[in-house]
């Protein structure tokens, strides 16, 4: 009996031992769920980072386009608006007055430059509209994550 006395005795300070392990084991576990936490916040907002960057150079592309193309319709509302007018002044009642003709030919080109350049910015206008402002694959990461730290915690 004595025997089983020591052996429980000898018994409870390894117990206690294994105890205080653990419980000096908690921060450090503690310390590398935060680090792993921290980790992942960076990497995702990396993501964030590459996806509003990515976003912004289609933005920027769409708004060069634009303004080449609006360039290009100026060159050629310029020199085609001349030509046109010239060609519809011809085509007027040799009876009205030269300048007045010419005067009409410009008028009527204009509108129809008008219109076909409003017609393109438009256009343009509605696919960068289209572009979604969101970046979506980082909110969905972002949501994951989100359940994800309320499973664990």
């Amino acid at each position: 009996m004595a025997e089983l006395e020591k052996r429980a005795a000898a018994a409870a300070p390894a117990r206690a031992g294994e105890a205080q392990a653990d419980i000096e084991g908690l921060p450090a576990l503690f310390g590398r769920l935060s680090d792993g936490v921290m980790t992942l916040l960076d990497t995702k907002l990396s993501l964030l980072k590459v996806e509003i960057k990515e976003d912004v150079n289609g933005y920027i592309s769409g708004a060069v386009k634009i303004l080449i193309g609006g360039i290009i319709a100026a060159v050629g509302f310029a020199i085609l608006n001349v030509a046109i007018a010239l060609f519809a002044g011809f085509l007027l009642p040799n009876s009205l007055d030269p300048f007045v003709r010419f005067a009409l030919g410009f008028v009527v080109t204009g509108v129809l430059y008008l219109i076909i350049g409003a017609v393109f910015i438009i256009t343009a206008k509605n696919r960068i509209a289209k572009q979604n402002i969101v970046p979506e694959r980082s909110v969905n990461e972002l949501r994951k994550d989100k359940e994800w730290l309320k499973k664990e915690l």
